[in-house]
């Protein structure tokens, strides 16, 4: 009488292979294969992400600072058209005669630089346009303005 056994090494896993190899080369085939219209690849929409920064803690927050208020400061500079130009002080100025600096509100500037410069009102952002023996010609917004250059120090 013949025995009965079970597993035999070898002989089911071999049996598994050949079953299943076919199988998992005709699924994979499809994923591996290139297109064969080029023009339909190229017709595919690509999907890109946008992100809208909040005006308002109400229309969301940073989520790693969720404390942080900076999402909102470039929301309230662009908006704050209203800008008191009288919050601008020339401080100072210094340089040589072919190379003169300003100081408006604690801020260096040079002839054709563009910076924010911090008011009690809020940041404003500053070009300063040309520096003169005795103003400087700024512009914000759209607005060119003229700030004196005082004597007293």
């Amino acid at each position: 009488m013949q025995s009965f056994k079970p597993f035999e090494p070898g002989l089911g896993f071999r049996a598994l292979t050949a079953a299943l190899l076919p199988a998992a080369i005709l699924w994979a085939s499809p994923l591996v294969a290139a297109p064969t219209n080029p023009s339909q690849s190229a017709k595919t929409n690509l999907v890109r992400s946008v992100f809208i920064l909040p005006m308002n803690p109400g229309e969301g927050r940073d989520p790693f600072f969720p404390k942080s208020n900076r999402p909102y400061e470039t929301a309230m500079t662009a908006t704050n058209n209203s800008v008191e130009i009288t919050a601008l002080v020339v401080k100072g100025v210094s340089g040589s005669s072919d190379r003169r600096l300003v100081i408006i509100n604690n801020h260096t500037f040079a002839a054709g630089d563009i910076a924010d410069v911090t008011t009690e009102q809020g940041r404003i952002r500053v070009h300063c346009v040309e520096i003169k023996p005795r103003s400087v010609v700024i512009e914000v917004g759209s607005q060119y303005h003229e700030l004196p250059i005082s004597d007293n120090p």
